[in-house]
């Protein structure tokens, strides 16, 4: 632990704020969705379709969902994940009756044609992380984010995950209005390069579980003079509100709160071994702690109450500390005995 972590822990411990305790009371929780990502078994071709074995035998994830939790989408979305010691791999296939895009130029903003997204967090502390997105051209914008939006982070718009493949294969036929088209399909390859440590070295979560989510953004369209465009409102000339479908809810219509984004588990074992992922306990607990953090910007900043709380049938002693440097919510995890972390600015540490 660094010299600055242990001063501002014993500030935590220190300076606390008025207490004022509850009764122990139990947290249900609707955890983010998880799914293994097996090491592939074959080479795998980047050309937009899931020929290869690898991809044969590993399983869809659940159909997307809108991005709130609570309605079905107008058409179906689904992935499926892979892993080899060189790239991450991701195959999505999207129904559409019209494929349609536009865009061409690399870090255009892609979400103003209908588009695939992907985040990812590796140590699912909801700072440093990344987006991808691209749409049925297979133009790609890839950007690094410091921190949410909410917190004011650098937003790193030319930065590329290099080495990157990609492509799209669509079951129909692209920016053609006068017929009626299936589907469109993406297939990713992104570098493991891109998360080398500091010495260059690069080395796969073999094992380990990343924060990742998927997104589908999808437009309303007119076609005009044989082509496709955004649909406008017949009285204000605005856009018309996308859609958001995503794989793991996000509860709210922002997919840059990556606390709810869902967990992808890379397996070193075969895709046939049953080989369900447990979310770690003390992932419960860092989820009760986001949502007091959202409850705590809700009602003005007002300080969080102390309490007891029953997590998978422990206690859990949630505290609410001031510091010099802000504020913390934190506990030590009666399933880990790790001190557990959330601070002001959302970002969540574990300390041994």
């Amino acid at each position: 632990m660094t010299l600055t972590k242990v001063m501002i822990f014993k500030w935590i411990l220190i300076v606390l704020s008025t207490l004022s305790f509850v009764s122990t009371f139990t947290f249900a929780q609707n955890l983010p969705k998880s799914y293994t990502a097996y090491k592939t078994i074959d080479s795998l071709r980047i050309d937009g379709k899931p020929n290869e074995k690898s991809w044969q035998q590993s399983r869809w994830s659940d159909n997307f969902i809108d991005i709130e939790g609570e309605k079905i989408p107008q058409f179906q979305t689904r992935m499926k994940m892979l892993w080899s010691d060189e790239y991450f791999y991701i195959f999505a296939e999207l129904q559409e009756p019209h494929v349609w895009a536009n865009l061409k130029q690399h870090d255009t903003i892609i979400f103003y044609n209908n588009d695939f997204e992907v985040f990812i967090d590796p140590d699912g502390d909801t700072h440093n992380y990344y987006e991808y997105e691209m749409n049925a051209l297979n133009t790609v914008w890839d950007l690094f984010l410091s921190k949410p939006y909410r917190n004011n982070g650098t937003i790193l718009n030319n930065w590329d995950f290099k080495g990157l493949k990609s492509a799209v294969s669509v079951q129909g036929s692209l920016n053609n209005s006068s017929d009626e088209d299936q589907s469109w399909s993406v297939e990713i390859a992104i570098p493991w390069s891109f998360n080398s440590d500091s010495h260059g070295r690069v080395k796969p979560p073999t094992n380990e579980y990343w924060r990742i989510n998927f997104s589908r953004l999808q437009w309303q369209h007119d076609i005009i003079n044989q082509k496709y465009y955004r649909k406008k409102d017949s009285v204000t000339g605005q856009f018309l509100k996308e859609n958001n479908w995503v794989w793991s809810p996000q509860e709210v219509i922002n997919m840059h709160e990556p606390e709810h984004w869902g967990f992808v588990y890379f397996s070193t074992k075969t895709l046939t071994t049953d080989n369900t992922f447990m979310i770690p306990q003390d992932e419960h607990i860092k989820n009760y702690f986001y949502k007091l953090l959202r409850e705590y910007r809700k009602n003005n900043n007002e300080d969080i109450i102390q309490q007891s709380i029953l997590i998978l049938d422990k206690q859990v002693d949630v505290k609410f500390a001031k510091h010099p440097f802000g504020w913390a919510i934190w506990t030590v995890s009666p399933f880990t005995n790790k001190k557990l972390i959330l601070h002001d600015d959302g970002k969540f540490e574990t300390i041994d």
